[in-house]
C-alpha cells in the first residue's frame, strides 16, 4: 500500500522511520521532507501552506492513507478535502482542530465541558488586557490565541511586563495574526506532562506519556521554543493516573466534541500541568508532539499503520500497542540564534559516528542535503535520541551521539530528563 507523510520536521521524520517498518507499506513518501527523510521515505515537493497544493498531490499519488504532521494543514481542513474525495487520512477535521487553531476556543471548551484548566480572561484588546489583569497574581501567562509554532506563550514575570507582552502580540508584531486576540491565564506550578491519545471519534487508547522541554536553556531559563527535548518512562505515570487522565481529561474532550457536532479523530495531545490540585490542562495540540513523538515511537514495538487505520475506520481498542518498558529520551540540537533569528546553510559533521552510538536514532528536522553532505535548514535541526533499559543510561547515549555532531552555532540542552533523574 502507498502512505503519505505530510511534513517536514523530526516528528514527521520519526513517523517516517516507524512507519517503513511496517511490512504492509510498499511505497512510502514525505512531502516535502527533509534531507534525513530521503533516506527512507520518497521526498516530494508541496507547499502546506497552500491546501490547494496538498490536494494537488493527494490526486497524483492518491494515497491508501495521508498521516498529517503539521497543524496548519489541519487548520487549513486537510482532512475535510481528503475525506470528502474518499481517501483515508488520519487527523481531525478543521472543526474539530479549533482545539489548537484557536486557544480561546479551546478555553472556552474546557470550561463547557467541565474539565480542570486554569482560571482566564479573553482579550481582544489592551483595554481588556488591562481590567483582566486586576484578577491574576503575577507571573501571569499571556498566550497569543492562533497559530504561532510554539512562541506564541509568555510566561510574564510582572503585570507591566504581560501588559507590554499583550500589546505586542495585539499590534502583529510579535506573531502576526495569531495574536489578534490574547488569553491571560494563571500561572500554575508543577511538572509538565505530555499526554496523548488516538481517538476513532468515541473511543481513546493511550500511548506512553512523555515530558516536553519548552524553554531554550538549562534549568528552564530563557524564551519559549518548540521544545528542547523530551523523554518517556514507563513510570512517567502509574497505571491510576493514566486511567484518571483517560477517565477525566481524554474521553470528556472526544464525547464533548462529538455532542458539539465536531467528531475528533486522530491523535489528540493533552499538554497537562500536573499541580498541587491535580491535573490541569494547559493546551491541546491535535497532531503528534514534537519531540514528544521521537521518543514515544522509540518505545512503540507494534505496528504504527495498524493503529493509526484503527483510528480512522472507527475501531480504536484499548489494547493496539505493544510497549517497551525501556526509557527514551530526545535532545534537540538547534541552530545558533533560534528561536530567535537564525542562520541556515551550515554543514553538519558527525552524524554518521553519531548513529553508530548503541540504541541511538538520530532524527533529522531542519536538514537539506546536497553532493552527498547534510546542511542546516532550520531552527531545530536534529532531535538525537536514544532509547535503553533505564533512563540514565538512555540520557547518556543521547549526550554521547550529540557530541559527536556539530555544526556552526549548534546548541542544546545538557538537562534533559535531569528532574527525573533526581527523583
Amino acid at each position: 500500500m502507498k502512505v503519505l507523510v505530510l511534513g517536514s520536521g523530526g516528528r514527521e521524520h520519526a513517523l517516517v522511520w516507524k512507519l517503513r517498518q511496517s511490512p504492509r507499506i510498499s511505497q512510502l513518501y514525505c512531502a516535502p521532507g527533509n534531507g534525513g527523510i530521503a533516506e527512507e521515505a520518497e521526498c516530494l515537493p508541496v507547499d502546506l501552506k497552500r491546501l490547494d497544493s496538498i490536494v494537488e498531490l493527494g490526486e497524483r499519488l492518491r494515497p491508501n492513507l495521508t498521516v498529517v504532521g503539521p497543524e496548519l494543514a489541519l487548520a487549513l481542513g486537510v482532512v475535510d478535502e481528503f475525506t470528502r474525495r474518499g481517501w483515508p487520512i488520519f487527523g481531525p477535521t478543521k472543526a474539530a482542530a479549533q482545539l489548537e487553531s484557536s486557544k480561546s476556543f479551546a478555553k472556552e471548551f474546557l470550561q463547557r465541558c467541565h474539565i480542570p484548566t486554569a482560571a482566564y480572561a479573553i482579550c481582544d484588546s489592551v483595554e481588556e488586557v488591562r481590567e483582566a489583569l486586576g484578577h491574576f497574581h503575577a507571573p501571569v501567562v499571556v498566550k497569543a490565541d492562533g497559530l504561532a509554532a510554539g512562541k506564541g506563550v509568555v510566561i510574564a514575570k510582572s503585570k507591566e511586563e504581560a501588559m507590554g507582552v499583550a500589546a505586542e502580540m495585539l499590534s502583529g508584531k510579535m506573531v502576526g495574526g495569531a495574536g489578534a486576540r490574547v488569553v491571560v491565564e494563571e500561572c500554575l506550578e508543577g511538572d509538565e506532562l505530555s499526554f496523548l491519545v488516538l481517538s476513532d471519534g468515541e473511543r481513546v487508547a493511550p500511548l506512553v506519556a512523555a515530558q516536553d522541554h519548552k524553554r531554550v536553556g538549562d534549568g528552564d531559563s530563557g524564551p519559549n521554543t518548540g521544545g528542547m527535548g523530551a523523554y518517556s518512562t514507563a513510570d512517567i505515570v502509574d497505571d491510576q493516573m493514566r486511567d484518571w487522565l483517560v477517565t477525566h481529561i481524554a474521553r470528556p474532550v472526544v464525547a464533548g466534541m462529538k455532542a458539539e457536532g465536531a467528531e475528533y479523530k486522530g491523535v489528540l495531545y493533552c499538554g497537562l500541568m500536573m499541580t498541587a490540585r491535580g491535573p490541569m490542562v494547559l493546551e491541546f495540540n491535535c497532531r503528534f508532539g514534537d519531540p514528544e513523538t521521537q521518543p514515544i515511537l522509540m518505545r512503540l514495538e507494534s505496528d504504527l499503520l495498524e493503529a493509526l487505520e484503527a483510528s480512522i475506520e472507527g475501531r480504536v481498542s484499548e489494547g493496539n500497542f505493544k510497549w517497551s518498558a525501556d526509557a527514551s529520551v530526545c535532545v534537540v540540537m538547534a541552530s545558533g540564534g533560534y528561536p530567535g533569528t537564525f542562520e541556515m546553510g551550515k554543514r553538519i559533521a558527525g552524524l554518521e559516528s553519531a548513529g553508530k552510538v548503541e540504541g541511538v536514532k538520530v532524527f533529522h528536522a531542519g536538514t537539506s542535503k546536497r553532493d552527498g553532505a547534510y546542511y542546516t535548514s532550520g531552527g531545530r535541526v536534529l532531535g538525537v535520541t536514544a532509547r535503553a533499559p533505564e533512563l540514565e543510561t538512555a540520557v547518556r547515549r543521547a549526550y554521547e551521539a550529540c557530541e559527536k555532531i556539530s555544526f556552526d552555532g549548534a546548541h542544546y540542552r545538557k538537562d534533559i530528563a535531569a528532574r527525573a533523574l533526581k527523583k
